[in-house]
């Protein structure tokens, strides 16, 4: 596929000043429409003068450096024409930065509209605040004030074209950032330390900046911390430990952010388990929690009151008769409508889809779907219930699928969008104003 490197940067075409080498992303098409995205990193802050391919289905992204803007150009073929203004946005992060997308929610056909912002910083994984006016990024790597830190940037999202503007970073309080949320507010960003086992909650001031940590709990280096998320009531938090096989239970105060143990301060479960996502049920009622490295789902009854889960039944993420040696699970969701829970096989390469059953909240099979590529790190659904999209990190690519609103079945639309190493996807349906 001829691809032309080119920068977008708010909304105009932009040549990209000094750049690193860029990486061209992979990945194939089954039976429809791949569009491409390349890049890497620079340092480069500079805009010069671009132009725009109509090449059908191709699309290209240069470089720029650490909080800076660049994209690539975008196809207007078979791959899919800009959107219009009003279309939902898609945010991509990963090893190579992050990428702004319109959608398509007839096809899930994405048009770049900017990338790749802080390429530099391994930003792996992104959250936008409730109010959709701010995204908050993990950094893995980097130094905040002299301190070799995992960090978290904040940028404002433009009301208009959904593009980013680095507003500020600030230390995680943590090596190794693996994941981050809003709580229920915005008001506070809750981060995930995988590599020192901590978590802390970082407040966001009025124009989205990022104040030093309001609080901090620490569970063991070797905990191995990946989840950190607060509860529908705005309550509790819970953080997931790898390491030592727990959901850590935490008290959350949503004036000051102040996180302290809960009583009983941790859910154990068993050895080898290595809970890694944990995603409640719209009811409030249940909690699901995917397992790393047992290639499982975990029901989980939460009792609101208390702030406390226990387990209800575990099911395998893989079909009967398959191996788990290979792999390891990554990602969990809950459908909008609560009747379906999916979660992400990485190795088996398969999104496994589960029902929901309504008054227990137990899973039964229903199901997989392979992705159509290699290592789906991160997947999302829509707010519709209609599409979804999975990020597959080692074969560079997004691919959207159909939901069956009735079985929960998914079916690739054909649409494949080349972005290097994908770690995260999500989709924000209507901005703030």
């Amino acid at each position: 596929m001829r691809r032309t490197l080119l920068c977008l940067a708010a909304g105009l075409w932009l040549g990209c000043g000094r750049s690193g080498a860029g990486t061209a992303a992979g990945g194939t098409t089954t039976g429809g429409t791949t569009t491409g995205i390349s890049g890497g990193g620079g340092d480069s802050m500079s805009q010069g003068s671009g132009t725009t391919s109509s090449d059908a289905g191709s699309s290209g992204a240069g470089s720029s450096g650490d909080g800076g803007n660049g994209a690539g150009s975008t196809g207007s073929g078979a791959g899919g024409g800009a959107q219009p203004a009003g279309a939902p946005l898609v945010y991509v992060g990963g090893h190579k930065g992050i990428f702004v997308f319109r959608l398509d929610e007839a096809d899930g056909a994405l048009s770049a509209v900017q990338g790749p912002l802080d390429a530099e910083m391994n930003p792996t994984f992104l959250a936008v605040d409730p109010a959709r006016q701010r995204l908050f990024a993990v950094n893995e790597l980097g130094e905040v004030d002299g301190e070799r830190s995992g960090a978290v940037s904040a940028f404002r999202i433009h009301p208009q074209d959904g593009t980013l503007a680095f507003i500020n970073r600030v230390s995680s309080k943590g090596e190794g950032p693996a994941h981050l949320s809003t709580d229920r507010s915005g008001r506070f960003v809750l981060v995930a330390n995988y590599g020192g086992g901590t978590a802390a909650v970082l407040p966001v001031g009025q124009d989205g900046a990022l104040g030093q940590a309001a609080s901090e709990a620490s569970f063991g280096r070797r905990t191995r911390s990946h989840h950190a998320v607060t509860d529908p009531a705005n309550r509790f938090a819970f953080v997931t430990n790898l390491g030592s096989n727990a959901i850590a239970q935490l008290t959350f105060d949503p004036e000051t952010g102040r996180m302290d143990p809960n009583d009983p301060p941790a859910l154990s479960l068993p050895a080898g388990t290595a809970p890694r996502h944990l995603e409640f049920h719209p009811n409030g009622r249940f909690a699901y929690v995917i397992n790393e490295s047992a290639d499982s789902i975990t029901t989980l009854s939460y009792d609101p009151s208390r702030g406390t889960l226990s387990a209800l039944g575990t099911v395998s993420t893989l079909p009967d008769g398959v191996s788990g040696e290979d792999n390891a699970c990554a990602e969990i969701q809950v459908s909008p409508s609560g009747k379906f829970v999916y979660g992400s096989n990485r190795g088996h390469d398969s999104i496994a889809i589960f029902a929901v059953d309504p008054e227990r909240g137990t899973l039964t099979p229903a199901g997989h779907a392979p992705t159509q590529g290699r290592t789906p790190r991160h997947f999302q659904i829509a707010t519709t219930g209609k599409l979804l999209l999975v990020a597959n990190q080692d074969s560079e690519n997004i691919v959207a699928f159909r939901v069956d609103e009735a079985t929960g079945a998914l079916e690739p639309t054909g649409r494949v969008t080349e972005v290097p190493e994908p770690t995260y996807v999500g989709i924000v349906t209507e901005l703030g104003r």
